[in-house]
């Protein structure tokens, strides 16, 4: 269901969902288990984001008969923002084996808190279908807005974000930037601190990820 304040987004608020991401907000969680929640929150959330996907008829034969199936009707693409995206995207390829991937390199600059692009590698038809923008944090919203302007770039019409969390201020600026991007998230949580983190979040997720500082 969209969010009575902001029109563009979704919060999933099932239970497996808010479970394991209670477990992924705690200190605590090691980075084997972290990586593992997150891969399996993706895979929880992806199956929500893509209830509207379009479908196209086909005959399949069965081992007994000839029966009228649906599969999808494009080819999905993944594109996770490096690095923290990486553990996200598993979780829907967990789901969508058949999926394509893309990447997309941005960092924010701890100053300026602007995103910096270095890399970008998308399937050179990946406006053919539908693509599943993923990263575990919406803070500011630079580091989205950049990577939905990049896949705008090469052609893509159905863009839809999945994040672990998000801050409202992250949330608004993506309706300013590009207002047909529908959001997906686990929690709303309240604010940004100065540096420019959600609070109260989940810490840095790459660095939980990944075991690294």
């Amino acid at each position: 269901m969209t969010h009575p304040d902001h029109p563009n987004l979704q919060i999933l608020e099932h239970p497996l969902i808010q479970d394991k991401l209670a477990r992924i907000r705690d200190r605590e969680t090691d980075a084997g288990y972290f990586r593992s929640l997150v891969s399996q929150v993706a895979g929880l959330m992806v199956f929500q984001a893509s209830r509207d996907l379009p479908t196209r008829a086909e005959e399949v034969q069965t081992p007994l008969e000839t029966v009228r199936a649906f599969r999808l009707a494009a080819p999905v693409t993944i594109v996770p923002i490096l690095r923290a995206g990486i553990g996200l995207a598993d979780g829907v390829m967990s789901l969508m084996p058949e999926a394509r991937v893309g990447h997309v390199g941005l960092y924010r600059d701890e100053d300026s808190l602007e995103p910096v692009s270095y890399y970008c590698k998308l399937p050179d038809d990946v406006a053919k279908g539908p693509v599943f923008l993923v990263d575990p944090m919406l803070a500011t919203g630079g580091s989205a807005a950049a990577a939905v302007r990049l896949l705008r770039e090469n052609g893509c019409e159905d863009i839809r974000l999945i994040c672990l969390v998000a801050a409202p201020e992250g949330v608004k600026a993506m309706l300013e930037a590009d207002p047909r991007v529908p959001i997906f998230t686990a929690a709303l949580d309240r604010q940004l601190n100065d540096l420019g983190y959600i609070l109260p979040g989940l810490g840095d997720a790459g660095d939980r990820m990944f075991g690294t500082r």
